[in-house]
């Protein structure tokens, strides 16, 4: 079963004396159980818009959807996920351990589960340090920090995640990072935006491109249709010196890994000469890698085409 299935999902904001909002058109997307899945594009795209009637928090106009097979305007499909919206919001003058608390007790968590709930999400983002102190002093990755773990209370299966890294330093970015990898592996499916698409290229299983609304690229990050070959890499060993720097000469880039050549071409004719220079010079080939435009530039481009449309 799918965890996420959504099926012409739309949604339009109408505002007395202004003209109507699309926000989402049509959104036809399937995301498998113990997948992460990285929702991109600019801001007003629609990501927001989408998570929020994902979580039961606004009704679409039209289209609908469904989380582990529950239609999502039913009571029982919410009970599937964990929320972290971008901004989270706390009483002030509550810990984070209370915090945990005050949510296990909406959840129906008993005391006892409520107190493993904590050591675990705890351990998990680090909050031991800061369990006692007041919110209300919290910096931006303290809270983002806070937010995942109320995401996490009640252990569900779903975890929908509205820019966890926003704001983070480098190691908050890093705690996060880990802690998603570990939920995967537990079995939890993760759908999460966010405008850092290095960690969004390392993170996920697939990715879905939002333009205006509409869904314009979507599957596995190393196979996205269009995203253009840079250059090819080969790999290469078994290269004395001569011929390592006649074949250096030749090739549009080059670095050295212990024994091991790697030289870069403009595309697979030129990795095939060169591949075939290195045979005859005594060498031996390891790998031929394309090597792809980043993700960054995959969604520069994109953005450029659509709005071009």
């Amino acid at each position: 079963m799918a965890a996420i299935v959504t099926r012409a999902l739309s949604k339009t904001y109408k505002v007395i004396g202004k003209a109507a909002v699309r926000s989402l058109r049509g959104l036809d997307l399937e995301i498998a159980e113990n997948e992460v899945f990285g929702f991109v594009g600019r801001n007003g795209a629609g990501k927001t818009t989408t998570i929020k009637l994902l979580c039961g928090l606004i009704h679409p106009s039209s289209g609908g959807a469904s989380l582990f097979g529950e239609d999502i305007r039913l009571r029982e499909a919410r009970r599937l996920v964990g929320y972290m919206p971008e901004q989270p919001y706390f009483y002030e003058y509550l810990t984070p351990r209370e915090t945990l608390t005050f949510y296990g007790r909406l959840r129906g968590l008993s005391a006892a589960q409520r107190q493993a709930q904590w050591d675990r999400v705890a351990g998990l983002l680090e909050l031991e340090d800061i369990a006692d102190r007041r919110i209300r002093g919290f910096s931006k990755g303290m809270r983002q920090r806070v937010g995942f773990a109320v995401a996490l209370v009640g252990d569900p299966p779903l975890l929908i995640l509205d820019e966890p890294m926003s704001g983070l330093d480098p190691i908050g970015r890093r705690m996060i990072r880990e802690a998603i990898l570990r939920l995967r592996d537990e079995g939890k499916t993760i759908f999460f935006s966010s405008h850092v698409l290095s960690d969004v290229e390392e993170l996920c299983d697939r990715i879905g491109m939002l333009v205006e609304g509409r869904l314009v690229h979507h599957g596995r990050v190393d196979e996205l249709p269009g995203r253009r070959m840079k250059e090819v890499e080969v790999s290469a060993e078994g290269l004395d010196g001569a011929a390592a720097a006649t074949l250096v000469a030749r090739s549009a880039g080059h670095r050295q890994i212990d024994q091991v050549h790697l030289f870069r071409v403009a595309d697979l004719e030129n990795a095939n000469a060169l591949a075939a220079e290195i045979l005859a010079a005594g060498g031996r080939i390891r790998e031929l890698q394309p090597v792809r435009e980043s993700l960054d530039d995959f969604f520069a481009r994109i953005q450029q085409k659509e709005a071009a449309k």
